[in-house]
């Protein structure tokens, strides 16, 4: 439809006053310090082959995080609490019993093996489904990724999210075994020479790497841009605040203080967002992955 001069008169100056309005709103939130608000947040990182279901639900880093970025007045999406689907309330749900139907799972080699494996892969898709859309809905993730822990999930949600050129802020966190350490240097003191031959097997056959650095996959420095990483979430100084109870994190970062955490890089991206080192202009530029939409707010759109 063509528009005519008359018209196009009228629209014109609208539209560059909403343009300027919009722009002075996001200056406003920076003065403000609100970049985050209404920000979308997904937190992926391992939920099956966790220690404790039932406390990483309750009072993992999840749990901790969300009270964290919802004083930022952010939307976070945690798969611990899928966020209700319309029409269907109880789409995808997980908890700390979802993984039992898995035990059921047969490698058996007939038409019953068959049926058992096409209910399991029918059963689980939903809760694949409804983790990644809440992905690509996200505006950025924060991935928590203990190199011994075993989660194809958190691999697929990370590449996804990389594949649409969004900010994964990755957590690796040192990894160390100190009861295993423990044990050795007990039976050594004891001349337990079977019990130590017994445990070097039994280390070996677990593949209990110790990763006391917390250096992540190489695989993921070369999806994941340099500025994104972090050691640890640097919890001790907002502990009273939120009034968190002292667990394995806390006595993790106390062994092994975060030399980069990400609570403070959070909220300094509430007031400005971040730029990355450009290697050929060797400066700092603008980075284009941080593309956190200002959506106007009622008053503002009316």
């Amino acid at each position: 439809m063509t528009l005519s001069k008359k018209n196009q008169g009228k629209i014109q100056p609208d539209v560059g006053i909403r343009q300027n309005i919009l722009s002075s709103r996001f200056r406003l939130l920076e003065e403000k310090e609100e970049i985050l608000s209404g920000v979308r947040v997904y937190l992926s990182g391992p939920m099956d082959f966790v220690a404790s279901k039932e406390i990483e639900k309750r009072a993992g880093w999840r749990s901790r995080l969300s009270r964290f970025l919802q004083e930022f007045h952010v939307t976070v999406y945690d798969p611990w609490n899928k966020p209700e689907v319309a029409g269907m309330p109880h789409y995808g749900k997980e908890d700390e019993f979802s993984a039992d139907k898995r035990k059921n799972w047969t490698y058996e080699d007939s038409p019953q093996g068959d049926r058992v494996r096409a209910e399991l892969c029918a059963e689980f898709w939903s809760t694949l489904n409804i983790d990644l859309r809440m992905v690509n809905t996200s505006d950025f993730l924060i991935a928590y990724c203990p190199t011994n822990i075993y989660s194809v999930g958190t691999v697929h949600e990370i590449v996804m999210a990389r594949l649409e050129y969004k900010p994964v802020l990755f957590v690796s966190p040192p990894v160390s075994f100190p009861a295993m350490d423990e044990l050795r240097e007990y039976m050594e003191d004891k001349g337990d020479t079977k019990g130590t031959n017994i445990l070097e097997k039994m280390v070996k056959e677990a593949s209990l790497r110790q990763n006391p650095r917390g250096i992540p996959s190489l695989w993921y420095m070369a999806l994941i841009d340099g500025h994104y990483f972090f050691d640890g979430f640097g919890f001790k100084p907002y502990m009273e605040k939120f009034n968190w109870v002292y667990g394995p994190l806390d006595e993790l970062e106390e062994r092994f203080p975060p030399k980069r955490p990400l609570l403070p890089y959070l909220e300094k991206l509430n007031n400005e967002i971040p730029k990355r080192f450009d290697l050929e202009r060797n400066m700092y530029v603008e980075n284009p992955e941080w593309l956190i939409f200002d959506l106007p707010d009622k008053e503002t759109a009316e």
